[in-house]
């Protein structure tokens, strides 16, 4: 069986969800703590004269994407070099949830993506390989990601209470280790040198494979991969046409959420004063530390919501499922509109760092309305033998997302910042109306 319904034995949970929850907070600091340093590192160092052309690959790359888009000055192709790695972080799931379905089981490939980041993270090291190692780091996560989410499924019963809360709880996960990892890789890769900064991701990435081999028993027991496609109930085919209904909006919520690491660090670092003067700490935030900004925000808000949630189902008020997807793609929109309105505002100075934080305190209400509730939602809706394999489908809507997020984060250098924030407003609330038009025509599809 995918799952055992073992006895809760930590907190009201299966021990195997801690395990989960510590080891993908690792792979998230590695990830996030090199995504800090990413657009950075390309403007300001990498493709400076004299070193893009020691890169493998790089000028073939940048004569591809010139004939697809014309001449790009480094802050616009560095933008498309960023969706483009943060696009095949989430294309490669659908190959990592085959390979575990019919070939290897979920262990055995939550390792080998494990083992490929850590490589990709220490390739980082060295600038001619800088491609190389995106790519390698892209394969890992492909195989990792998919996998140790529908984990998190397999602890539980299909009916059981307590999944939806579980699928919060490792979210909380993704987001402590998105939070230091700014913070500690970001603040080594800025200070003591940029590989540094890359090899920490690395490290981190090692203790989250130590971890989830330590806890492989209290895992969910696997079936014998799938050699062929079982055939799809009504009720499985009703499921997964309610989740392509959904593809559209979360490309473009994806779009939109993912100019944290590539715009929003651009703002931070030339357009914000970030001059701190409070009676605990008198100083300048660094660049990367913002990136900390909503992950935190994440495992503080995260509980009341919750409660909230429940009080409100306690009071048969509770928001359905779609609702409150499209509210998160409405929060998500009004939170670019906050940044415009500082950007109209700014005159020719610099823009308070307090705009950020109201931006990323909006963001993250808004993701906490739309992310962790997709996650639980196809994890319940596909067939249990290729559950790997429809996770990894559903986060090509990411690589779309993240692959238009590149392309339109290429318009900051062309645009007013308040102009180009609008731009990213509107892809937000144009997912919000059509999961609306969805909920009014066909909210029968989506689970409520």
């Amino acid at each position: 069986m995918i799952g055992s319904p073992r006895a809760a034995d930590l907190l009201g949970h299966p021990r195997g969800l801690a395990f989960l929850f510590a080891t993908e907070m690792w792979e998230r600091f590695s990830y996030y703590g090199m995504r800090a340093l990413l657009v950075l590192y390309m403007v300001d160092h990498l493709l400076g004269p004299g070193r893009a052309e020691g890169v493998i690959g790089l000028d073939t790359l940048k004569r591809a994407l010139e004939f697809a888009f014309g001449p790009l000055a480094p802050q616009p192709f560095a933008s498309q070099i960023y969706g483009l790695y943060t696009g095949f972080v989430y294309l490669t799931p659908i190959l990592g949830g085959y390979l575990a379905d019919r070939w290897l089981g979920r262990r055995y490939t939550v390792c080998l993506g494990a083992a490929l980041m850590i490589a990709g993270h220490f390739m980082m090291a060295s600038e001619s390989l800088f491609l190389v190692a995106l790519m390698t780091l892209a394969l890992g996560n492909g195989a990792f990601k998919p996998n140790i989410i529908t984990q998190v499924g397999g602890l539980y019963r299909q009916d059981d209470p307590r999944r939806d809360r579980a699928f919060s709880i490792f979210y909380v996960g993704i987001n402590v280790g998105g939070f230091f990892a700014p913070l500690v890789s970001g603040t080594i890769g800025e200070t003591l040198g940029w590989h540094y900064g890359f090899a920490s991701a690395g490290v981190g990435m090692a203790i989250g494979l130590a971890i989830y081999l330590s806890g492989l028993p209290s895992l969910p027991m696997e079936t014998a991969p799938a050699p062929v496609a079982e055939s799809a109930t009504r009720g499985d085919r009703r499921g997964l046409l309610g989740l392509l209904l959904l593809a559209p909006p979360a490309i473009l919520f994806w779009a939109a959420y993912e100019q944290q690491g590539n715009t929003i660090a651009l703002w931070a670092e030339r357009f914000t004063d970030r001059h701190v003067d409070l009676w605990f700490w008198r100083g300048e935030i660094p660049v990367t530390w913002f990136q900390s900004f909503n992950p935190l925000m994440i495992f503080l808000f995260t509980p009341p919501l919750v409660a909230l949630w429940a009080r409100l189902s306690a009071a048969g008020r509770e928001p359905s499922t779609i609702v409150k997807l499209s509210l998160g793609c409405f929060g998500l929109g009004l939170a670019y509109l906050i940044l415009a309105l500082a950007a109209a505002t700014r005159d020719e100075g610099l823009s308070s760092w307090l705009w950020l934080a109201v931006y990323f305190t909006v963001l993250t209400l808004g993701e906490l309305c739309f992310s962790p509730i997709t996650l639980s939602l196809v994890s319940r809706l596909a067939p249990p033998r290729s559950r790997s394999m429809a996770m990894g489908a559903w986060f090509l809507t990411m690589f779309a997302g993240n692959f238009l997020g590149g392309w339109l984060g290429g318009f900051w250098s062309s645009l007013s910042g308040a102009g180009f924030f609008a731009l990213i407003a509107g892809a937000a609330v144009a997912a919000g109306a059509m999961i609306e038009l969805a909920r009014r025509f066909r909210a029968d599809l989506i689970l409520d």
